[in-house]
């Protein structure tokens, strides 16, 4: 009679990863996109002779597209639960202007300023996503209404005429840099520390990612592409730290939009929060069997959408250091590009927070070079319609391409 194979015998063969290419190839859309940044980059940059790259461009970059990226990220979380907003813009325009009212005509501090209008722009979303997710009224009509509702009372908060110039303090939360703690002047020391630790602070995260995901058996990404990814992800964070060190150190806007993409990064991919965002997107109904309070959940996606809206309005506002009536104008639109550039799907349940951030960064150096190019406001239009467009076909092919 056969004898019984001991259990460490009877364990599958362990089944070879895939070549860099046929690797690529399944996760196409993660990283195309990016691919297509660093392309871009490259052509400006050669088309511009070197100027789309220089410290101060580099900064004004940052600076000019500080607010689509806030609300990108708010943005995908809308769109993967399944929805739109359209309102985004005017709520910037609306928060900018009850930002310059409270401060320039009401003589209230920005201490007082900032945190009412943050709560002001959550209970805007939170209005909205309870038409939506309790009267299930489509977001797309509610989030219309919404645009036209505050833009508005943005014209009648101004009645009309712009309304500034801020207090130093609040234009900081635009304008400011991170100040250099050990005095060297140029390059700025502390831009270039805190760069070098963002920098190791990814690659240990993603080591220990990886060695996590090993030892479930989960991970299939070769680990030359892993080391080659990482050590060019760190290498680009520490040259760009160290090309804005040159010229005036880290914009304090940068440290906000790295905070915001690290917390809701974690938010999406490590919480049980994040999951069921990605389940409702997915498949409502199912979501709903499964135990998921999907109509609270659409709500809270609004409400932080809201929040995300007046944060953005409030760095706007700040920037210009003053409010127009025509501020936020067309915003949701580039917000709602970048999205769907960065790879989120137009049915929901699909999209990164990283891969909204590449795409705004994507319109916004589009923006930049063609600008610095000469090339009119309408051909510029005409090219960020055709990329969306790329992208959606992109999306659309991946999609029937897995099926």
């Amino acid at each position: 009679m056969e004898q019984a194979k001991p259990l460490n015998e009877t364990r599958p063969e362990p089944q070879a990863r895939p070549s860099v290419g046929a690797y690529l190839a399944s996760h196409l859309r993660d990283y195309g996109m990016l691919l297509a940044l660093v392309v871009i980059m490259a052509l400006f940059e050669y088309l511009t002779d070197g100027t789309l790259m220089r410290p101060v461009n580099l900064t004004n970059l940052f600076l000019q597209n500080s607010y689509i990226i806030i609300m990108a990220i708010g943005m995908l979380l809308v769109i993967v639960a399944g929805h739109i907003d359209l309102s985004v813009g005017s709520v910037v325009g609306f928060i900018g202007a009850l930002a310059a009212v409270m401060m320039v005509e009401w003589e209230l501090p920005p201490l007082v300023v900032v945190p009412v209008c943050l709560l002001v722009g959550f209970m805007i979303g939170a209005a909205q996503g309870y038409w939506i997710a309790y009267w299930k009224i489509p977001s797309f009509i509610v989030t219309l209404a919404g645009m036209l509702v505050f833009r508005g009372l943005t014209l009648a908060l101004l009645e009309g005429q712009s309304v500034g110039p801020f207090p130093k303090n609040f234009q900081l939360l635009s304008t400011g840099f991170v100040p250099d703690l050990f005095g060297a002047g140029k390059p700025n020391v502390t831009a270039i520390l805190l760069g070098v630790i963002a920098a190791s602070a990814i690659v240990l995260l993603a080591a220990r990612a990886r060695s996590r995901a090993l030892k479930f058996g989960i991970e299939d990404e070769p680990f030359s592409f892993f080391v080659a990814k990482n050590a060019l992800l760190a290498g680009a964070i520490i040259f760009v730290a160290y090309l804005l060190a040159t010229y005036r150190g880290l914009p304090n806007v940068l440290i906000t939009m790295a905070v915001l993409i690290s917390a809701y990064t974690f938010l999406t991919n490590s919480t049980t929060l994040g999951r069921r965002i990605y389940a409702l997107g997915g498949n409502e109904k199912a979501a709903r069997l499964s135990g998921i309070n999907t109509e609270r959940l659409t709500f809270l996606t609004f409400a932080n959408m809201g929040m995300l809206a007046a944060l953005a309005g409030l760095i706007f506002a700040a920037r210009l250091n003053t409010a127009t009536p025509k501020g936020g104008v067309a915003f949701e639109l580039d917000v709602i590009a970048a999205v769907f550039i960065g790879g989120a799907s137009m049915s929901g349940g699909v999209g990164k927070i990283i891969g909204a951030v590449v795409g705004a960064f994507i319109m916004g150096v589009m923006n930049n070079g063609m600008s610095i190019l000469g090339i009119g406001i309408d051909w510029q239009q005409v090219i960020k319609g055709l990329v969306l467009l790329a992208a959606v076909i992109f999306d659309v092919y991946n999609k029937n391409k897995s099926r």
